[in-house]
């Protein structure tokens, strides 16, 4: 701290100041300047007292007051500075999910209840959750990209397409699919029309890429449903995505220093995608061995290794495009979780890995 911040400088041949006119004057010493007047004392900014400072007289007291002080009082240090002052220790900042971890845990069981109850008593039910899960994760997608690049792609032809594509691939399995997924494209191209050219290619490219990416990849749910033992097929891919996200999560969390992809998703580290490996792998070994009739222990491995790379792939997908919208989600419908693209991010991607490696080990069913 200063010391102009406590006394007033000198003037030219005035002494310095020691104290209130009632201290007296110090023995023994001899003034430098005019004599010491208390009512001109009155005017000069008041300055604490030091204590214990010896009076040796002569100029030598002067130029001690002038200076001859020290400590924190007198001197710009702070006293965190000094060499033998302690210092203080920093308060260890606890890691934090980033998001309401409660709020997420309530609305994913939730979500599970209702996937697990339609996957098991009816089907069709099923299908239409699904369906209903398109059409959400469309509004969203093409909403945003609205909003953020003053892109128009048409949400009507793609949610009455993206419905009948999951339809249509639990009927009539693949081939039905890429029919539905055709006339989806078609529909996109001719609806555009009805508006003005400008930026019209533009906007069906973002239609057919919408398209693809969101009902065209589900229908490798609904396909994998249709199986006879379908409902254990679609839990073990479930079961698979989330266990791989949760190994990530977890693992990345506690242990994870190297970043896997800082450009695209800071958050994401290699010990985490080791963390997805290993958890995705031992529980697809789990589920093939008790869940799909003549699987082996050893298919549940490489089917746990390709989901952890595809739910890896599939969230990076959809943070690079989040990043080149400038959004951190897609949506606000889930509490804790974003939107509903937010939580098909990894699922989307996984579905045709998971169905066509259950096609090639046990058959289509």
């Amino acid at each position: 701290m200063n010391d102009s911040s406590w006394a007033a400088q000198p003037h030219a041949g005035q002494a310095g100041y020691w104290g209130s006119a009632d201290q007296g004057h110090v023995q023994g010493a001899t003034p430098a300047g005019p004599a010491y007047d208390a009512q001109n004392a009155q005017h000069t900014r008041p300055m604490p007292i030091v204590p214990d400072v010896s009076a040796h007289g002569g100029d030598q007291d002067d130029e001690r007051g002038v200076t001859g002080l020290s400590g924190p009082l007198f001197r710009d240090e702070n006293p965190e500075s000094m060499p033998d002052a302690p210092q203080p220790v920093p308060t260890p900042q606890k890691k934090s999910a980033g998001r309401d971890l409660g709020a997420a845990i309530g609305v994913g069981v939730g979500l599970g209840a209702v996937i697990i109850a339609s996957l098991f008593i009816v089907k069709a039910v099923f299908v239409g959750v699904v369906a209903v899960a398109v059409v959400v994760g469309l509004w969203e997608l093409t909403s945003r990209l609205q909003e953020r690049k003053e892109i128009r792609a048409p949400l009507v032809p793609l949610a009455v397409g993206g419905a009948a594509m999951v339809v249509a691939g639990y009927v009539r399995g693949a081939e039905g699919a890429w029919v539905a997924m055709a006339l989806t494209a078609l529909a996109v191209l001719v609806w555009r029309m009805t508006e003005p050219p400008e930026g019209y290619l533009r906007d069906v490219t973002a239609g057919v890429f919408a398209a693809f990416y969101v009902p065209f990849l589900a229908t490798f749910v609904t396909m994998m449903l249709a199986a006879d033992d379908g409902p254990w097929r679609v839990l073990t891919f479930l079961l698979l995505t989330v266990v791989s996200d949760t190994g990530a999560y977890a693992v990345g969390w506690r242990f994870g220093r190297h970043k896997l992809a800082p450009r695209i998703s800071p958050g994401k580290t290699r010990e985490g995608l080791f963390g997805a490996v290993a958890f995705a792998m031992v529980a697809g070994a789990l589920c093939l061995q008790f869940l799909i009739d003549d699987g082996a222990w050893w298919q549940g491995l490489l089917l746990g290794l390709a989901v952890a790379a595809s739910a890896t792939l599939g969230d990076l997908g959809e943070s690079m495009i989040k990043r080149d919208l400038g959004i951190k989600d897609m949506g606000t419908l889930l509490p804790g979780h974003g939107g509903i693209m937010d939580r098909l991010d990894s699922l989307l991607p996984t579905a045709p890995v998971v169905w066509l490696l259950l096609v090639l080990f046990v058959g289509t069913g």
